[in-house]
């Protein structure tokens, strides 16, 4: 029986991978393998097209997705956001945050063992790196013990090389998200003298990956990143989990052939242990280490189906599942955040469907009065800024909504936006007399392509003080 066992409780203590010194304790996983752990690869293959191939992809000779932050510029499924779209990212975020919560409260850590970029890439790529250079898993703990020997240094190199390689297309992989493959096409083709920064920055990147998944690795699940301590919260009895049948499987203890078993189903055989990738032991319960990459169900129906026992001792299944023998429910805090996941997204829609393709900014010109004009008119100056937010040469002109009028651009006959770019200038709008009705009459000016009014523009026009 474990430590855990005799004093219930106790693994809570600990992190499974730090011992009462405080001092790490490493890691050897035995390589997984099963039918999860088949489809996970096929998840994986799938993911890693759409990581380093998304890039490349593009519509009409842009970008499908490019998060340029220097530039401020945002490219998402083939339309352009600038910095003047924020709030609809600030939507988006929430209701990311919102699907986060929902998604934990039902089916728990999925995303973690099946789509985060850390697990994937450690545990289906460079673990598999490992495996190939230091060998299984009682392998590479006997290389880890020995002696700094000519094989333990050999195999070390050729790991630190191969973990630095890989580390180093991943980086790339990321600056191309930020820059664009065109641009890291080019700084690949300059000299390295041209581009030392921006070479320096991508090495310390790549560093930085390299020193996460040849030392961190699972500690960034544990100690790093916050989801780990949010499922604390956001699970409950009935938040589809991958469970120990605690009910089925206890008392454990070992299997012998031929016996007639009067003890739980769980023979003791420490597989679901040795096969997880952050050292617990799921008997014990959900525990902050668990990703749920579901690698202890594999090893558990192995050894199950070996000693002729029903699979799905380990499971995914909820607490309610277990404890009270009852079928999963869709409880009233699910519906409560699917709710507000629809509400969210309905008001993420409604804001992308009403974007419009040009923003448009006009302020009247600050320190300015009115100008007595001719033909009975009075004039103001204002200052304009039109951003175009497509790929695509603009030519918009201003008109008079509500008032009687003129507009004249200062120094422009026609106003004409480049593609993805910002035109700013001033201009003059000429009011009929009868038109202004006191210090400050509203004014709408409409925004118009091609005879189409694409915007209305409300501001306001500084007028005589008539008593009013």
């Amino acid at each position: 029986m474990s430590d855990a066992a005799k004093q219930p409780g106790s693994f809570r203590d600990k992190v499974a991978t730090v011992d009462k010194k405080g001092k790490r304790i490493w890691i050897f996983p035995q390589k997984p393998e099963g039918r999860l752990y088949n489809y996970r690869k096929l998840a994986t293959v799938l993911y890693l097209i759409v990581f380093f191939g998304l890039p490349f992809v593009k519509v009409n000779g842009h970008p499908l997705f490019l998060l340029d932050v220097l530039q401020r510029k945002f490219i998402l499924f083939g339309q352009i956001f600038w910095p003047q779209d924020f709030f609809i990212f600030a939507i988006g975020m929430i209701v990311f945050i919102v699907f986060v919560a929902l998604f934990t409260t039902v089916f728990g850590r999925v995303f973690c063992g099946w789509a985060c970029p850390q697990t994937i890439f450690m545990e289906m790529l460079f673990r598999k790196i490992e495996y190939w250079i230091d060998g299984n898993a009682a392998q590479q703990k006997m290389l880890a013990n020995s002696p700094w020997n000519t094989d333990k240094v050999v195999k070390r190199v050729a790991k630190w090389i191969a973990f630095w390689t890989l580390s180093f297309i991943i980086a790339n992989t990321f600056l191309a998200y930020i820059i664009g493959v065109d641009e890291l096409g080019k700084l690949i083709r300059e000299p390295l003298s041209q581009n030392i920064g921006t070479f320096t920055a991508l090495v310390l990147f790549t560093t930085v990956f390299f020193f996460v998944y040849l030392w961190m690795r699972e500690q960034i699940c544990t100690i790093v990143c916050p989801y780990g301590r949010m499922q604390g919260v956001l699970l409950d009895r009935d938040s589809v989990i991958v469970a120990y049948d605690y009910s089925r499987g206890e008392p454990r203890g070992k299997f012998h052939k031929n016996e007639q078993r009067e003890l739980g189903d769980c023979i003791d055989c420490q597989q679901c242990v040795r096969v997880c990738p952050t050292g617990i032991d799921i008997r014990n319960g959900t525990q902050l280490e668990c990703v749920n990459c579901t690698a202890c169900i594999d090893a558990c129906n192995k050894m199950m189906e070996a000693v002729n026992l029903p699979t799905g001792l380990i499971r995914f299944a909820s607490e309610a599942n277990i404890a009270e023998k009852r079928p999963w429910r869709f409880t009233g805090r699910m519906k409560a955040y699917t709710v507000v996941m629809a509400l969210l997204l309905g008001v993420l829609v409604w804001l992308l469907g009403s974007r419009t393709d040009v923003g448009v900014t006009i302020l009247r010109t600050p320190g300015q009065l009115y100008q007595e004009q001719a033909n009975n008119q009075l004039s103001n100056l204002y200052n304009y800024k039109v951003l175009n937010k497509t790929f695509l040469d603009k030519v918009v002109e201003f008109r008079p909504e509500n008032f009687k009028g003129s507009i004249t651009l200062v120094g422009e006959k026609t106003l004409k936006v480049p593609k993805d770019g910002i035109v700013a200038g001033t201009m003059f709008v000429y009011v009929n007399n009868e038109d202004v009705t006191g210090r400050k009459t509203k004014l709408k000016i409409g925004v118009y392509e091609k005879g189409k009014c694409i915007a209305v523009i409300n501001t306001s026009f500084l007028g005589p003080f008539n008593g009013n």
